[in-house]
């Protein structure tokens, strides 16, 4: 065997090896992935907000592991295609929305849905950067408020109960618009033309002598409910977010693995700590 030809035939082993070795891998490579696509675990897809309801399904996610559940998070960005797309069954729940908007979008819109309890609340704080006080508030002042009309008797119940306005007897402060003020001493104007997610720019452009946040909004700016808000709803407030089913998958294994880990002590506590307070878990 001359010289040429001994070094073809180590050329022709080392691409048999190399062929060999792309082999391996692409057997190894379909067999892991026919492992996870043969997975045992039940897919459970859940649409919410990006903060904090995201979060808190993503902290989750190796708790409901453990329970043979896949926890998918869809997020969305607004708050009217969660709903629709749990009513055409693109997704099997949300948690998004506070107990009012719920009650208000069923109305509306006739969904099939449950309730299945309220899981956090985001205390709505009025924030201002031209006053330190309510007490300094003048007349005429201008409070910017979100255009969801769920959210409106919030903010009058807010005020009411700081002793700045007074709506009519027999109206319900759930349900309660401006138009059912009666008594405004300040002359209060009020602004509803922005979207929530709007009013924490609004609030760094000093736009109003008051702009009514949510808190998981105002966290994105470093604002807390407690130590920044000239005034804040009380912690008792109706307004919890809720985690939301429809009526044909309510009492499913799936949601009521989601109820017992999300309502969980460890994950209140973590909730507490990872927000310090300005999102509290309900109990």
């Amino acid at each position: 065997m001359d010289k040429r030809q001994n070094k073809q035939e180590t050329r022709s082993l080392k691409v048999w090896g190399i062929i060999g070795s792309l082999a391996l891998v692409v057997l190894l490579g379909f067999s892991l992935t026919t492992k996870n696509e043969t997975t045992d675990l039940k897919v459970l897809k859940v649409g919410a907000s990006p903060t904090p309801h995201s979060e808190i399904l993503e902290h989750i996610k190796p708790l409901m592991k453990k329970e043979g559940i896949q926890l998918e998070v869809v997020k969305f960005d607004d708050f009217i295609l969660p709903n629709k797309a749990l009513a055409e069954k693109e997704i099997d729940a949300n948690y998004f929305q506070h107990e009012p908007f719920f009650d208000l979008a069923v109305a509306e819109n006739n969904y099939d849905f449950v309730n299945q309890g309220a899981v956090h609340i985001e205390l709505m704080g009025l924030y201002s950067k031209k006053w330190y006080s309510i007490k300094e508030l003048p007349k005429n002042a201008t409070l910017l408020v979100s255009n969801s009309t769920a959210d409106w008797g919030r903010v009058i119940t807010i005020l009411q109960e700081a002793g700045l306005v007074k709506v009519k007897q027999g109206v319900s402060l759930l349900n309660a618009t401006f138009d059912d003020i009666v008594e405004n001493p300040k002359n209060i104007k009020f602004s509803h033309q922005l979207n929530p997610e709007l009013l924490t720019t609004a609030y760094e452009n000093d736009e109003a002598d008051l702009i009514a946040i949510n808190a998981n909004y105002a966290d994105t700016i470093g604002l807390s409910p407690k130590t920044d808000g000239l005034l804040v709803e009380k912690e008792q407030s109706p307004y919890g977010n809720i985690l939301v089913s429809r009526k044909d998958n309510d009492s499913s294994k799936e949601i009521e693995t989601l109820k017992n880990v999300i309502h969980s002590e460890s994950v209140k506590k973590w909730i507490m700590k990872k927000w310090d307070g300005k999102i509290q878990p309900i109990d």
